[in-house]
């Protein structure tokens, strides 16, 4: 077994592909499912208020990120601000997330492979490409955070040649004309919020590389706030190139950027083609990305006495093996079914909302309790965080009302519902809490206060 102790040799442009790489897939597939929910207009609307509270939510993140630095994350800040109790909660929102969003990265990535090489099958596909990137991340985060920078490069200069391809041909009826345009009104648009959300979910884990980054005090902040305005800028184009290009109507498919452009240059154009090669660099970014949140968080928690020791274990090169082999494993059985990937995008929506909100009042209780706090970075308080809380409660009840008691996950022949899911996985967790006692308090409380 090597060091207990992460290394630091993370930059602000290693932090900014880490945060931007983790969310560029959402850019490439999974938003959308928003389509059928609220049609173009409900969806652009729903795309319009997440990017308003991710710009709230993620400079108050900063603030919590640069005061507690910490590969833990949201569940370090809960931990302290609100206990042990609540820390190991927020740690298993985290791990939802982080979990359950790979397996759906992975099976678009299969479902691209699928388009370019029809003969290929999707399910070895999207197993052997998030076994693959399991053991990439083996070699550490310097050689990790490399692959991630190169990666987002890449899918960056993807959607800008789907961007300069798509524009000319945009038909503004296709925007906002006919009956399917805003489907559903009200109740449509906040049934599109969880797709919405796939436009930036997972941005704030270039937090769990706190402890990697060489200065966080100032370079957090800026690893942030560049991210946050690339993805902001993104999505307004992707959005509006490819419903224009009539991606609003019909089935949703796992690859709308190449099937907008087919529409108009046609399947095999090499433009089309060249998009979906380049949108395979966007996938692996956010699976490389993601792979290594959810090795960080599963080692914090660790570390912090919620889960089993040994997940903290790791390896000469600094990287939890534990903690990134079983989240790992559990990854690629989901994996396994295409049949999962609009149920996995909703659980880790879930967990990411649930999450979002538990560490803004993280953050509301830290000011009240901790005047004294070196904050190095300090958000407009309280006007911002309070937006970021108000969307995130309104972001929780919509993932909620129209996602968990609406959609089943099939599983072994029968159609089991959401919530049944995440109150079994908090029902499990919880249990697990209660028997390792005080033996986690103390662990949790000692790792809050250092």
């Amino acid at each position: 077994m090597g060091s207990e102790t992460l290394h630091k040799t993370l930059r602000p442009v290693h932090l900014w592909a880490i945060a931007v790489g983790m969310v560029i897939s959402g850019q490439y597939f999974g938003w959308n499912y928003g389509f059928p929910q609220g049609g173009v207009m409900g969806m652009t609307a729903a795309s319009l208020l997440v990017t308003v509270f991710f710009a709230c939510f993620i400079f108050s993140y900063a603030e919590l990120s640069t005061s507690i630095p910490k590969a833990g994350g949201p569940s370090a800040y809960a931990a302290r601000a609100m206990g042990p109790f609540a820390g190991f909660m927020t740690g298993i929102a985290c791990l939802l997330e982080f979990v359950f969003a790979p397996p759906a990265i992975a099976v678009s990535t299969g479902a691209y492979v699928h388009f370019l090489i029809p003969a290929a099958d999707p399910v070895y596909v999207t197993t052997g490409v998030f076994l693959f990137f399991i053991l990439i991340n083996l070699i550490g985060m310097k050689g990790a955070a490399l692959i991630e920078l190169i990666a987002t490069v890449i899918a960056l200069a993807g959607l800008a040649l789907f961007y300069a391809a798509g524009l000319p041909h945009v038909d503004t009826r296709s925007l906002w004309g006919g009956g399917d345009a805003f489907i559903g009104g009200i109740g449509g648009m906040l049934a599109a919020v969880p797709y919405a959300i796939w436009f930036f979910l997972a941005i704030e884990g270039g937090a769990m590389a706190a402890e990697e980054v060489r200065d966080p005090k100032r370079d957090i902040p800026r690893g942030f706030i560049w991210g946050i305005v690339t993805l902001g800028i993104a999505t307004v184009l992707t959005l509006f190139v490819t419903a224009g290009l009539g991606g609003g109507s019909g089935t949703p498919a796992d690859y709308p950027l190449p099937q907008a452009l087919s529409t108009v240059y046609g399947e095999g154009s090499w433009i089309t083609v060249a998009v979906a090669v380049i949108g395979l660099f966007g996938l692996i970014a956010s699976l490389h990305g993601i792979i290594i949140g959810y090795s960080r968080q599963t080692y914090a928690l660790a570390r912090e006495g919620y889960l089993p020791a040994f997940l903290s274990r790791l390896n000469g090169r600094g990287v939890p093996v534990w903690g990134l082999l079983l989240p790992g494993a559990i990854g690629v059985v989901c994996a396994g079914s295409a049949a999962f990937a609009n149920a996995l995008i909703l659980l880790s929506v879930f967990g990411a909302v649930l999450m979002y909100c538990l560490s803004m009042v993280s953050l509301f209780l830290l000011r009240r309790r901790e005047p004294g706090l070196e904050r190095p970075f300090r958000v407009a308080y309280p006007v911002v965080p309070a937006v970021a809380l108000a969307l995130g409660l309104l972001f929780l009840y919509c993932v909620v009302r129209y996602s968990l008691l609406t959609t089943d996950l099939p599983l072994f022949g029968w159609n089991v519902p959401l919530w049944l899911v995440v109150a079994v996985i908090y029902g499990a967790g919880i249990a697990y809490y209660g028997m390792r006692g005080r033996l986690s308090a103390a662990a949790a409380a000692r790792g809050a206060e250092g």
